[in-house]
């Protein structure tokens, strides 16, 4: 009764966590939701996920990892540029926001034991979520495919963008996947999360995610093909239903990744590559190369940078590339020398996942989807924690009748 209790502020923490990055800017929705309200309902829920952590480990007993130690470590050039004012004082509310999503990873991580507890909360999560997008496009489907983003999907009901909802789409789709190939769950159980995901990640016309899920399905399933028959069962056909796709509907998929932009226009990234060299060439002093300017709403000059990597290096300077790169080279590294295993496969999927978002998404050097994605990776690639030994037996003493103790006999 109590592990369950515990299980269930544990799971209502995480589901906290993944309220408050859900963000405040979108689309309009159908009941129309003041910004400050939002921002209000998910620095309240960063705020009710500390409080539930640490109510459930008040002794505060954490698991000392790498991701986590490199995360901390990012706090550093956060403050250090953040105090200067550069940004406004939001950068200082910003990296107050960090540190207590930070804290509240390292209190959850004492139940990191390389089990799929996580993978699990992290999908019904999300499957939330979606199913709020789904019930905003069936109520009002001129809200959830509005002109203003070309007809792709946006939450209609909370303000969601259609890289979001992709993104959460895609990562949902491939754990499923995963789950069902290492038998943790049942092919009826998994449709249901990945045929609607299908037809919403279709619907959002992300680019991204979509490419993030086939690499990293193929790089996950590719660390079971030795281990498991189902795994290359499914590889096998979905190199065969690829190559039908690629000859007989390439016309229709290259409509769908243009998305009726011009060829010039898909190959400067829909404008994204002005804004990253305008970011480069931009004079700056030694503080801020080494250390940024502070937390933003990445973005420069009123553009979004749309790239993890320059936004970091735009917000916390070299040195937090650094650590950024250093999370992702240390969790890659660790996948890689683990044994194969369903948990392994599915911290390789995140990693990967993450890894190509990272190019036209932000996100990695703040509070957000992708840090929440790699700490579920780190989970997965936890040691579980050994056993405290049991004190062996004692060997029962046979009675032994009095006469016998003595070795005369009379």
């Amino acid at each position: 009764m109590a592990a369950d209790r515990t299980s269930r502020i544990v799971g209502a923490s995480w589901g906290l966590l993944v309220l408050n990055t859900l963000g405040s800017a979108g689309a309009r929705t159908i009941v129309p939701l003041p910004r400050s309200l939002i921002q209000m309902v998910t620095m309240g829920a960063l705020v009710a996920a500390f409080a539930l952590a640490l109510a459930v480990n008040p002794r505060v007993r954490i698991r000392p990892g790498a991701y986590l130690l490199l995360l901390t470590l990012l706090l550093v050039p956060s403050v250090i540029s953040s105090v200067h004012l550069a940004s406004g004082f939001g950068a200082l509310f910003r990296c107050g926001r960090l540190a207590l999503f930070v804290s509240t990873l390292w209190l959850l991580s004492r139940w990191w034991d390389g089990g799929t507890t996580f993978v699990r909360q992290h999908i019904r999560m999300y499957l939330a979520v979606l199913a709020s997008v789904a019930a905003g496009l069936l109520a009002s489907p001129g809200a959830a495919l509005p002109d203003l983003y070309g007809g792709r999907l946006v939450g209609a009901w909370w303000p969601l963008t259609p890289p979001q909802i992709g993104q959460y789409a895609a990562v949902i789709i491939g754990l499923t996947v995963l789950l069902v190939l290492g038998r943790r769950t049942d092919r009826t159980s998994a449709a249901v999360v990945v045929v609607p995901s299908l037809v919403l990640l279709a619907l959002t016309h992300t680019r991204t995610a979509t490419l993030g899920l086939l690499v990293g399905l193929a790089a996950a399933i590719g660390s079971l093909v030795l281990t498991s028959a189902a795994a290359r069962r499914f590889f096998a056909w979905a190199l065969l239903c690829g190559a039908v796709a690629a000859v007989g509907f390439s016309s229709a998929v290259r409509t769908w990744f243009l998305r009726g932009q011009s060829q010039e226009n898909f190959s400067s990234l829909t404008g994204r590559a002005k804004v990253w060299h305008a970011l480069l060439t931009a004079p700056r002093t030694t503080t801020e190369y080494l250390f940024g300017a502070g937390l933003g709403d990445k973005s420069f000059d009123g553009l979004p940078i749309d790239n993890s990597w320059l936004a970091v290096y735009n917000e916390q300077g070299v040195l937090g590339v650094a650590l950024v790169t250093a999370v992702i080279a240390v969790l890659g590294g660790v996948a890689l020398l683990r044994p194969p295993s369903l948990s392994r496969a599915c911290a390789i999927f995140l990693i990967t996942y993450c890894a190509i978002a990272s190019y036209t998404e932000a996100g990695l050097g703040d509070a957000s989807p992708y840090l929440l994605h790699l700490a579920v990776a780190a989970s997965l690639l936890a040691t579980p924690a050994e056993a405290a030994a049991l004190p062996a037996p004692g060997v029962p003493r046979r009675h032994v009748p009095r006469w016998a103790e003595s070795g005369e006999v009379t």
